[in-house]
């Protein structure tokens, strides 16, 4: 019932085989999808060229600053405009 026979040996390495090729070619499949995005982002991004809109449409870090009025954290460039003022 356990005993070894050819058949079982080579059912086994085929089975094997064919999970290892599978795994390989969904592998270079996911490869290529990416491949194709990341060119199409280079293109996308060379189209848009290098003015202000295209370094804007990018998201980055920005300074943060505390307002010294009311507290909250708001943009270094100052561009908050604080309703709340000093009543001391």
């Amino acid at each position: 019932m356990f005993g070894f026979s050819i058949q079982k040996l080579l059912f086994t390495g085929l089975a094997i085989a064919a999970v290892w090729y599978a795994f390989k070619w969904l592998g270079r499949v996911q490869a290529e999808k990416t491949k194709v995005a990341r060119e199409q982002a280079r293109k996308m991004k060379d189209s848009a060229g290098s003015g202000p809109a295209a370094r804007n449409s990018e998201p980055g870090v920005e300074d943060m600053v505390e307002c010294p009025h009311c507290g909250a954290f708001v943009p270094a460039d100052g561009s908050h405009r604080c309703d709340k003022l000093d009543q001391s």
